[in-house]
């Protein structure tokens, strides 16, 4: 599962269905070689799997607001900056990529999304690039596709924004379903989501794939799926939409 987020659901599945009791999640990323926060095996279950743990022996964390770089309190979701010997000096002649990333004051920004709670334990809750801002709300895809490894026919859910018209952005989920599954309507998919998720945060719209573009370490390829997205909107009736079905 390495170099991706790790649904909730996965994991409890690991646990419970492959007995890995003492599995733990841990987080990084190349440029902090590469971890630098890790859950422990005596750590309470929901603990173990929606937060990346601790910060590491020696590592500092901190979340800020991307805008100021103030950092935030606590409870407040923004930017996962991390600081410490695990750290890059930068990247390999290119001096400006690493300004973009990485302060004089030794503070790496992940361009993660992430919240700390009171015991120091963070949650990860999106990348900032992944956002999509439909009609003025900022939406996070992760909490989406967290709730839809809940339906009892998704095996694996990727979300995206797409252009609209009207409100900028609408979401898209790319859904891979389950050996034996019915077919997946967007309209399905509403009604199982309301009550659970904020209407502006279901997916107006559903492609059922049997795999997702990836790169060749395996990370999903989201750039590429809205590339793909957009031009089967624009052949039209490709896509499924609720709001189609609803007119």
């Amino acid at each position: 599962m390495a170099g991706s987020p790790c649904p909730d659901e996965v994991m409890r599945k690991v646990i419970d269905t492959m007995n890995m009791e003492d599995v733990t999640i841990c987080y990084g990323m190349t440029e902090t070689s590469p971890v630098s926060m890790q859950t422990r095996p005596d750590d309470d279950l929901s603990l173990r799997v929606s937060t990346v743990g601790r910060p590491s022996p020696h590592a500092e964390i901190k979340i800020t607001d991307p805008a100021t770089g103030e950092t935030l309190p606590i409870g407040s979701a923004g930017e996962l900056c991390t600081r410490g010997y695990l750290v890059m000096q930068g990247y390999w002649d290119q001096d400006e990529k690493t300004a973009e990333v990485l302060g004089d004051d030794g503070w790496m920004r992940t361009g993660d999304v992430a919240r700390m709670d009171d015991n120091g334990y963070v949650q990860v809750t999106g990348r900032m690039k992944d956002m999509v801002i439909r009609g003025g709300e900022n939406i996070y895809p992760r909490e989406i596709e967290e709730f839809l490894y809940t339906h009892p026919d998704i095996l694996d859910a990727q979300v995206i924004g797409v252009p609209d018209e009207r409100y900028g952005e609408e979401l898209m989920a790319w859904v891979q379903l389950r050996k034996g599954a019915e077919k997946l309507t967007a309209e399905a998919l509403r009604e199982f989501a309301l009550g659970s998720l904020a209407k502006f945060k279901i997916p107006r719209y559903v492609h059922v794939v049997e795999e997702f573009p990836t790169t060749v370490t395996g990370k999903v390829r989201k750039v590429e799926m809205r590339e793909t997205s957009v031009e089967l909107l624009e052949q039209g009736d490709v896509i499924d939409d609720y709001r189609a079905a609803s007119v």
